[in-house]
């Protein structure tokens, strides 16, 4: 529609007339021309936002597969290595490929948010979009996201360190400082343990500042026996190696035993008892296990060859009698009592009285 048709149609008092076919031609042409003029750069622009998903899209598949293969790699030098006397001292294969998923799915997030993120300004700035701005105040929004959620990024890239050095993981026994236990959840933010009466403590991975893990490598269990001083000690050796080769053999010590059990020597000598001390490599998290058990052979091994355990508390002495707490007391002197003879030939002669 031209613009004197426009106009006449807006003057008042007169009635509107329709468009006539010459006002139809010279839209289509107007149209036609935009169209013919536009469709150039236009075209660029679509072929140009298609070529960066693309190249988008396959760039971020090719990283996942490379990710997911680098994960599966790992997984199968675990497999190798279980069952071998290296891997005994290794993590198992369970927690190793729990460990590399979780670092697979954190570099897949990551390496997705950086390239959609990238294509996403790339197509803007197709569009001929300013980005300055939008950069400014996504760098300004990220200085006052990063001072009010500090604690929050310090918990994420703590728990990022955690799982990428394999601090620790599921089902080990772990002491954190502030709290300790079996932990049941390894989170990129908060870590769950169990504690030992079954209460659950959820522990921000910023506020662990040590860790104590218990349950890698191996453990070492010791055991301190205290006898008398004149006992024999090549006995008392002879008896504690026997205790610990018969541990050694049954069911399922021998697979909890990493190493036999040694006798270290004495430990302390007094005048009236000496600790020999007992020492056994085992396996980790079973140290309290296999001290108990030690500690219940080698009281019946010292029972059935009549070697006395000492040490503990004293036996209490027997109470004395009461005593009458006035038998040493003196008996009261007759001097204590005014009226006594004593007392008034001890009194003073008061003076007599001037006569009239």
């Amino acid at each position: 529609m031209s613009l004197s048709v426009l106009l006449s149609a807006a003057e008042p008092g007169e009635e509107p007339t329709a468009p006539t076919l010459q006002d139809a031609q010279e839209s289509a042409t107007d149209a036609a021309s935009w169209v013919e003029e536009n469709w150039s750069t236009w075209l660029a622009i679509g072929l140009r936002v298609l070529l960066i998903l693309v190249i988008a899209a396959v760039l971020r598949v090719a990283i996942r597969r490379a990710i997911t293969k680098l994960i599966d790699r790992m997984n199968r030098t675990a497999q190798a290595v279980d069952g071998t006397a290296l891997g005994g001292l290794l993590v198992n294969v369970e927690r190793r490929r729990q460990r590399s998923q979780a670092i697979g799915s954190v570099l897949r997030s990551v390496a997705s948010f950086l390239i959609m993120g990238t294509a996403g300004l790339m197509i803007l700035a197709t569009f001929e979009i300013n980005l300055a701005p939008l950069l400014a105040s996504a760098g300004v929004a990220g200085v006052a996201i990063g001072f009010g959620a500090r604690n929050l990024v310090t918990d994420f890239l703590s728990g990022v360190f955690m799982i990428l050095e394999d601090q620790y993981g599921v089902g080990d026994t772990v002491d954190a400082g502030v709290a300790s236990g079996e932990v049941i959840e390894v989170g990129l933010r908060v870590t769950k343990l169990r504690g030992d009466n079954g209460e659950i403590w959820y522990v921000r991975n910023g506020e662990v500042k040590r860790i104590g893990n218990l349950s890698q490598g191996w453990s070492t269990a010791g055991v301190d026996v205290t006898v008398r001083s004149d006992e024999d000690l090549d006995r008392v050796r002879r008896l504690l190696l026997e205790v610990g080769e018969q541990l050694s053999k049954d069911e399922p010590w021998n697979e909890r035993l990493w190493g036999p059990v040694e006798v270290l020597g004495l430990d302390s000598v007094q005048l009236d008892s000496m600790v020999v001390r007992v020492s056994a490599k085992t396996m980790p998290g079973k140290a309290l296990t296999v001290e108990r058990e030690l500690r219940w052979r080698i009281k019946r091994a010292f029972d059935a060859a009549d070697i006395p355990i000492v040490g503990g508390i004293p036996a209490q002495a027997e109470a004395e009698p009461d005593v009458d707490p006035s038998a040493g007391m003196a008996p009261p002197s007759a001097y204590s009592s005014t009226s006594s003879p004593q007392s008034e030939r001890a009194a003073p002669i008061a003076p007599a009285s001037p006569t009239k």
